[in-house]
């Protein structure tokens, strides 16, 4: 039989917002959103002052303005973003060389393999989130687990600037008591899709047979399936690229004028640029996606020579794309937008992926 694994996620607190706060004590205490203030704005994140107030990351500046008044927006500073992420990826180094990068503010590692000879993993992710803050001055959450899934779910369970650990004995006894909402990989509609079927629970999920799962979920059927018993055999893997980013919406109502489909699609266009601008990942394809009334679907793609670098060429691709198929007489009642085909890391990039 072999070894349980160790696996451990760390997610920075508020990270853009928290550098932000570090380096100009006037911020510290007051609601912060790192991004870009005008109309056509959007909130890249929030420091947890201002999360207080329901502002999130990917919100539209307005939106976030609306919420919070006072709200302070600071132009994100990704040269020191990056800086203080090479900082944290060489502690990282110190313990394992399986890191597996999710964005800039977190990642998991496997330390099974017990480099440090430390006595438990809790213990492992207490002196590396120690060392976080020693070094760069920064807070972070840590779960630990015996597997990627888990340990996602337990960083999430006391932040900020805290940790919880899942043993195997209470993984899927604890998963059953959880909202499915906060499950990775179950999004917004796929949550309120299960809501209409009757799942809202952990325990919900695992009583559902694998072929009602097929049917109403498709190829996804067989993760939902493990994941309501606490089930992960994925391993950490430092070579995964993350091949594409996506975000799509179902209206409240079947939508067939110009105007308002364009302002969905502008509404996804920035949901994936502000993962973009996160991960300083940037992609050559653009492609929308139009869901009809009677659920019949098409894709527009356009690829550029160069990576789509700003908000403002992805606006353009985007609205380019969706007029492709406007006006139309048939209702549309989804849209999404996705970039792929993502240029490589520039010559001079870390060897690792930066956390």
């Amino acid at each position: 039989m072999s070894a349980v694994r160790k696996i451990i996620h760390i997610d920075m607190d508020a990270f853009y917002a928290s550098v932000e706060q570090r380096d100009d004590p006037a911020l510290r205490g007051k609601p912060v959103a790192v991004g870009h203030g005008a109309a056509r704005g959007v909130v890249a994140a929030a420091s947890y002052e201002a999360r207080a107030f329901g502002v999130r990351s990917a919100m539209p500046s307005v939106s976030a303005l609306r919420r919070c008044p006072h709200l302070i927006f600071v132009r994100p500073r990704f040269d020191v973003y990056r800086a203080v992420s090479k900082q944290i990826h060489a502690i990282f180094a110190d313990y394992t060389d399986l890191i597996q990068p999710l964005s800039l503010d977190e990642a998991y590692l496997d330390v099974t393999a017990n480099r440090r000879g430390i006595a438990t993993a809790w213990e492992t992710a207490k002196e590396i989130r120690a060392r976080i803050l020693a070094e760069t001055g920064l807070t972070a959450s840590a779960g630990v687990s015996y597997n990627k899934f888990l340990a996602k779910l337990a960083s999430d369970q006391r932040k900020p600037n805290g940790q919880f650990a899942v043993t195997p004995e209470m993984g899927a006894a604890w998963v059953e008591t959880l909202p499915v909402a906060r499950f990775h990989g179950i999004g917004p509609a796929t949550a309120a899709k299960m809501k209409r079927l009757g799942i809202e629970t952990g325990l919900d999920l695992r009583e559902k047979p694998l072929a009602f799962l097929r049917q109403h979920f498709g190829s996804a059927a067989e993760w939902y399936h493990a994941i309501a018993r606490g089930e992960d055999n994925r391993p950490v893997d430092p070579d995964r690229v993350r091949k594409s980013s996506g975000s799509e919406t179902t209206f409240d109502r079947d939508l067939t004028d110009d105007a308002e489909i364009e302002t969905g699609v502008l509404g996804q266009a920035d949901e994936v640029w502000a993962w973009c601008e996160k991960a300083q990942a940037f992609g050559r394809t653009v492609t929308v996606k139009v869901k009809y009334q009677d659920f019949t679907q098409i894709t527009r793609s356009r690829s550029d020579s160069a990576p789509v670098t700003s908000r403002e060429r992805l606006h353009q691709l985007s609205l380019a794309l969706i007029r492709s198929v406007l006006p139309t007489r048939k209702g549309i009642r989804l849209v999404g937008v996705t970039v792929s085909n993502f240029a490589p890391a520039e010559a001079d990039a870390a060897p690792l992926p930066l956390f």
